[in-house]
C-alpha cells in the first residue's frame, strides 16, 4: 500500500496503472475510518485493480457551529484498517493542497440537495459535491463507492455525476451496523455508553415500520407518525429532526405507501446528530 499526499504524485500512479490496463476504484472518505469505511474497501478490492482510498476532513461541508476542528482523527489506525481491507493508494492531501486559493467555483445539485439535510445544514451538500467532484477529477474513469447510511448523498453524488458526464460508476454499499442496529459511523464515538444503547431505537423502528407497511399499511403519516412515537419512548434520544418517506430514485415525498420507497430519518442522541436509513419495495 502507498501513501501520497499530492494530487500529482496519485495522478502519476493511476496513470501508470490505466496504462497496464488496470481498473481503477474509489472510496472517498474523512478517516477515523470503522468497518463500515472497510466493506467499501473491500467490495472496491473486489471489482477493481487497485484500489485508491482518500482521507481527507473537507472543511466546505462543516458550518461555522459544527464539529470540523473537534472531527475525529486516527491516521495511523486508518491506515492499518486500509491496508487490510485491501487499499493500494491513500491520498490524505492537506487542504492547501485540495484548495490552493480560496474556492471561488461551487458545485450544486438542486432540488436533491433542499430537503431533510440539505434543510437542517443549508450550506452542507455544496460542500460536499464540490469535494467530491474534485476526488473524480483525481480519481479519473473508475468505479466509486459510498454507503447507503448517507442515502441522499448518495442519490445527489449519483445525480451529479449523470448531470456532469464524469467518466465515474457511483456505487452504493449496504449499511454496516453494530449488533444493536446502529449505523456504524465515525460520530458515533461521541456517544456514552447509555446513549449508544439507546440509539439502537433508530434502527428498530425503521424495521417497525417496513413491517408495518408490509402489513398493508398505505397512510404516509402513519408510518411516520410509528417511527416518532417508538422513538420518543427512549428518553436520550431527541425527537426527530426529520422523518421523510420518499420515492428511492427521486427522493420526493410520496403520498402512499407504494413501489420502492426510501424512509430517511434523523435523530439527535447526546452529542451527535445520527442518520439513518431503510429501503422497502411495496406493491404499487
Amino acid at each position: 500500500m502507498q501513501q501520497t499526499f499530492t494530487i500529482a504524485e496519485t495522478w502519476d500512479l493511476l496513470d501508470r496503472a490505466r496504462a497496464e490496463g488496470l481498473r481503477i476504484g474509489l472510496v472517498p472518505t474523512m478517516g477515523f475510518l470503522h468497518q463500515g469505511h472497510a466493506s467499501l474497501i473491500r467490495a472496491s478490492a473486489a471489482e477493481n485493480d487497485l484500489t485508491l482510498t482518500t482521507i481527507f476532513v473537507n472543511p466546505l461541508q462543516f458550518a461555522a457551529d459544527e464539529d470540523l476542528s473537534d472531527y475525529p482523527r486516527d491516521l495511523e489506525r486508518d491506515f492499518a484498517l486500509c491496508e487490510q481491507a485491501g487499499a493500494n493508494i491513500v491520498l490524505t492531501p492537506s487542504v492547501d493542497e485540495m484548495y490552493p486559493l480560496p474556492i471561488l467555483t461551487e458545485v450544486a445539485v438542486n432540488d436533491l440537495s433542499s430537503a431533510m439535510e440539505g434543510a437542517q445544514r443549508p450550506t452542507h451538500f455544496a460542500g460536499v459535491t464540490t469535494v467530491v467532484a474534485k476526488l473524480f477529477n483525481i480519481g479519473g474513469r473508475c468505479r466509486a463507492y459510498f454507503g447507503e447510511k448517507d442515502y441522499q448523498q448518495l442519490a445527489i453524488v449519483r445525480r451529479m455525476a449523470l448531470d456532469l458526464n464524469f467518466p465515474v460508476e457511483v456505487i452504493g454499499c449496504p449499511i454496516i451496523r453494530e449488533a444493536n442496529g446502529l449505523a456504524m459511523s465515525s460520530r458515533n464515538t461521541y456517544l456514552s455508553p447509555e446513549e449508544f444503547d439507546a440509539a439502537g431505537v433508530l434502527n428498530r423502528s425503521l424495521k417497525s415500520a417496513v413491517a408495518l407497511a408490509e402489513a398493508g399499511e398505505t397512510d404516509v403519516e402513519v408510518v411516520r407518525r410509528h417511527i416518532i412515537d417508538m422513538i420518543e419512548t427512549e428518553s436520550a434520544v431527541s425527537s426527530p429532526d426529520y422523518v421523510a418517506i420518499v420515492d428511492a430514485a427521486t427522493l420526493q415525498p410520496i403520498e402512499r405507501m407504494a413501489g420502492d420507497v426510501r424512509i430517511i430519518l434523523a435523530a439527535q442522541v447526546g452529542r451527535p446528530r445520527l442518520l439513518d436509513n431503510i429501503g422497502v419495495t411495496l406493491p404499487a
